[in-house]
This record gives C-alpha cells, sequence and structure tokens, in this order.
C-alpha cells in the first residue's frame, strides 16, 4: 500500500463487501463513484475521519464495482477500520494517482511483487495484459491470492516463497526463496522490462541486481507497504 498523499477526497463511496484472500489479506468492494476513471496500475485515495490510505484496484474501469486487496498489519489504523467498517459505511475518495502503468516496448516483461504488491498486476491482467513472467513473493503459500487468474494470463507465473522447505516442490511450481534470490541466480540473461511492486527494500535490491546482470532492461517501481 503506498504513502498516502494528502489531496481532498473528490467522490464519494461506501463499503459494499469483502472477500478474504487469506489469514490476513481480504478483498474489499466498494461502490465505484460516477465519474472515476483510471488505468490499471494506477492508486486511489480512501479517507476516513481524518485517516487517509492509497490503494492500486485490482479491479478494472469497465467493472460495477471498485475492489482493493488489503493487508491488515497488525497495529494499522485503516486496515483495521476497513476490516472492521459496516457494509454500506461511507468514504472519501481522491484520485487517480501515479504512473505505474503496462508500457510494452518488444522487450519480455517481468512483473515482481511482494504482497498485495501484486494488486497492479491483477488489474493489468484483468485489461489483456499476457505475455508476461510474474514472481510472486510471499511467506506462505496461503498468501498467493489471485493465483489462477495470474497464471493463465502469464507466460510463466511463479511463487517465491520464504518459508518452504526446499525440495518440497519443483521450481516450476514454487521457488523455495525471495524473488530476489530467483531474479539473481535463476533468471536467465537477457534484455527485460522489469515492473516491481512490494516492499522498498526488494524494489532497491532488485535494482541493484538489474543493473549487474541485466544491462539494457527498463526498470519501473512501485513502493507498497503492506
Amino acid at each position: 500500500m503506498p504513502e498516502a498523499s494528502g489531496q481532498k477526497p473528490s467522490f464519494s463511496t461506501s463499503i459494499r463487501g469483502r472477500r478474504r484472500l487469506s489469514e490476513k489479506a481480504f478483498e474489499i468492494e466498494l461502490l465505484r463513484p460516477d465519474g472515476l476513471r483510471w488505468i490499471p496500475g494506477q492508486r486511489i485515495q480512501l479517507s476516513w475521519e481524518g485517516l487517509e490510505r492509497e490503494y492500486t484496484p485490482v479491479s478494472i474501469p469497465g467493472e460495477a464495482s471498485l475492489r482493493l486487496c488489503v493487508r491488515r498489519v497488525s497495529g494499522g489504523t485503516f486496515s483495521t477500520f476497513l476490516t472492521e467498517a459496516s457494509v454500506g459505511t461511507s468514504l472519501g475518495l481522491s484520485g487517480p494517482f501515479g504512473y505505474f502503468l503496462y508500457q510494452p516496448s518488444g522487450h519480455r516483461p517481468v512483473f515482481i511483487a511482494t504482497g498485495t504488491g501484486v494488486a497492479p498486476f491483477v488489474a493489468m491482467a484483468a485489461s489483456g495484459v499476457t505475455g508476461f513472467t510474474l514472481l510472486h513473493g510471499v511467506s506462505a503459500p496461503e498468501e498467493l491470492y489471485y493465483a489462477d487468474r495470474l497464471r493463465t494470463a502469464a507466460v510463466r507465473y511463479l511463487p517465491c516463497v520464504s518459508r518452504i522447505p526446499a525440495g518440497r516442490f519443483s521450481d516450476r511450481e514454487i521457488f523455495p526463496g525471495r524473488v530476489t534470490d530467483f531474479v539473481r541466480s535463476r533468471l536467465p540473461e537477457g534484455i527485460y522490462d522489469f515492473y516491481l511492486c512490494g516492499r522498498g527494500g526488494m524494489v532497491t535490491e532488485v535494482i541493484s541486481i538489474v543493473d549487474e546482470r541485466f544491462p539494457g532492461s527498463r526498470v519501473f517501481s512501485e513502493r507498497f507497504f503492506g
């Protein structure tokens, strides 16, 4: 979840429902305000009683509702509020923001996400983007939400799971390690378009690896918190 921008709300929305994704994450469904337009990969900001947070929709503009992937953070005021708020609760909404957009160039796209940073890639896939490699870094297999949807659109969908015993799965199913480990030691040499979305440490480390191993590649990044 990117940091809040402090933008004054320009729309109103309300909670329509929730769907559990894992023990720590859920999808929240909101009323899509009339006039709200965004491109998959852009963010919107929610506000409630002085609190503000930004999220990237997993839905695309043509859908009837606005869906967000939210990770409940221990001690996180806004994520706790979204977990507990009643259906029908009203929220302010601003946006869209950001430039984390799919920009095809002829080079092979590699999408790399950690945790809920997979959200913009879900939206891109739903909008018709295909032919990408996607690495999704999580701590446990149950956190691989949207796997079926992404596997269909990707040339290769590879979960990178840090708490899986080595040898339990083949490399074609699950990579037992972090996304940075795979990029550093397993991704074939070449020129790629890297799209990075997740925690700042991952983004910084992958950029360093790209500079070293993949000269000529492009890098687009979005830092998520959650």
